[in-house]
């Protein structure tokens, strides 16, 4: 079912074809340094520079054999190059080709992701600047606490993926080695020279130690790295779904012509690609689990770990992937109502002031133990009987003797709570430079 979300770009990477192509990558390049070392005959390397390919349904045929999908690769190649083929492979054990393949798979596929996730965030800052002060009422707990901005809430997100692409750069250095360094990782049968000039080839540094295969803690920081950004993107899901619930109504995904809701009532739009988007999320966190038990192997190598990465390293980049232009999609075609944002904010009948009607009393000379009750005693009044805050506030003999009527209204303004937008804006561009 994963083909469903592979988009042409990421479901290419990781075929078994460009696997295939990557492990021939590996080995030319590691023909390449013995013959430069003298070890392989410069006609010979030529032979095999011009002849050396494969085929996936023979290698396939082959495997079904030998039981051994890197001897069904060598013989398949072996077939097509004749004598020569003997100097392929020279030295070298599975995992020498097998690992620092690996690592240029998921080296592409990270410089990929990474290139969407810059283009997400600098659409993130555009519509944080478009709502900069676009008012809409700021929710903890999921009740109402005080105004803020939807451009706020935006930046908020911006900032986050910014962390994110930090962390996927940390990922891509962290990944970017290779090993050629023999069947436990001692060059026995190896010049250290060889994997030196081969990785460099290859655009990878050599792991400075290696056991007969990378350690696996490498590959849970990408796949964790990729759980990360996961989550991230279905906590803006999941904003976007709650926002768009029929009492509040403030952002709507788009809904496309011909797009239909339910199949049993017309009237429905409803935010299914953000909820398949918290669905799809939890596989990419399911997925990182398997890296972290992948850690832990047996000696200087078992072969546990290698069965798991052939689904989840495909797996989760290819949902990420997914998931990282749905998003994007959505974002960038959101119906946003900064009616409802404004009518919402006075659901509460003016509860949403009442920090500023406590400060003003402990301003005014009231002890905040004090002005706390007096402001609750109103708020809980409004809450109970559906009552106007501020009309409570303002008929309050407490308050009376404390603040008067222009006091009370500037409590009651908006105003302030955007005095600061701007500061904040600054503050997170300012330090992105």
């Amino acid at each position: 079912m994963i083909e469903r979300y592979t988009r042409p770009g990421m479901g290419a990477i990781w075929t078994e074809e460009n696997r295939y192509r990557k492990w021939l990558e590996v080995e030319l390049a590691v023909c390449d340094a013995w013959a430069k070392l003298g070890k392989i005959p410069r006609p010979a390397n030529r032979t095999i520079r011009a002849k050396a390919c494969f085929s996936v349904d023979r290698i396939d045929a082959i495997e079904k054999v030998v039981k051994h999908d890197i001897v069904a690769f060598l013989t398949s190649v072996a077939e097509k190059v004749g004598p020569d083929s003997r100097y392929i492979h020279l030295g070298l054990t599975s995992y020498d080709v097998v690992d620092t393949a690996l690592s240029l798979l998921i080296k592409e596929s990270l410089e990929s992701v990474l290139g969407d996730l810059r283009a997400f965030r600098q659409l993130l800052k555009k519509q944080a600047l478009k709502h900069r002060k676009t008012v809409c009422i700021g929710r903890t707990h999921g009740i109402h606490a005080e105004p803020v901005t939807f451009g706020f809430k935006l930046l908020v997100w911006y900032e986050e993926v910014g962390r994110h692409i930090g962390r996927l750069e940390n990922a891509l250095r962290t990944i970017s080695v290779g090993r050629i360094s023999g069947s436990v990782g001692t060059y026995i049968h190896l010049d250290p020279k060889v994997e030196v000039m081969a990785l460099k080839k290859l655009d990878l540094e050599p792991a400075k130690v290696s056991t007969q295969v990378l350690q696996r803690d490498r590959h849970a920081e990408v796949l964790s790295a990729l759980a990360l950004l996961a989550s991230s993107i279905e906590k803006f899901a999941i904003e976007i779904r709650h926002l768009q619930r029929t009492e509040v109504l403030e952002v709507e995904e788009p809904f496309t012509k011909g797009q239909k809701g339910s199949s049993s009532m017309p009237h429905k739009k409803n935010p299914v690609r953000s909820e398949r988007i918290s669905g799809l999320a939890r596989l990419v966190r399911a997925n990182a689990q398997v890296g972290l038990e992948n850690v832990a192997l047996w000696h200087e190598r078992d072969i546990s770990h290698s069965s798991a990465e052939r689904i989840v390293f495909p797996d989760s980049f290819i949902l990420t992937d997914f998931l990282l232009a749905d998003a994007a999609d959505i974002i960038g075609n959101w119906v946003v109502h900064p009616d409802r944002m404004k009518a919402n904010i006075g659901a509460t009948r003016g509860l949403i002031f009442s920090q500023s009607v406590l400060l003003a009393l402990t301003k005014n000379g009231l002890a905040r133990e004090e002005a706390y009750q007096v402001v609750q005693r109103s708020s809980l009044k409004a809450w109970k009987e559906g009552l106007d805050f501020r009309e409570l506030v303002s008929a309050d003999p407490d308050v009376a003797r404390v603040l008067g009527p222009k006091d009370i209204e500037r409590c009651f303004s908006l105003a302030p709570y955007l005095d600061r937008i701007d500061y904040i804006f600054e503050r997170v561009f300012r330090d992105e430079s």
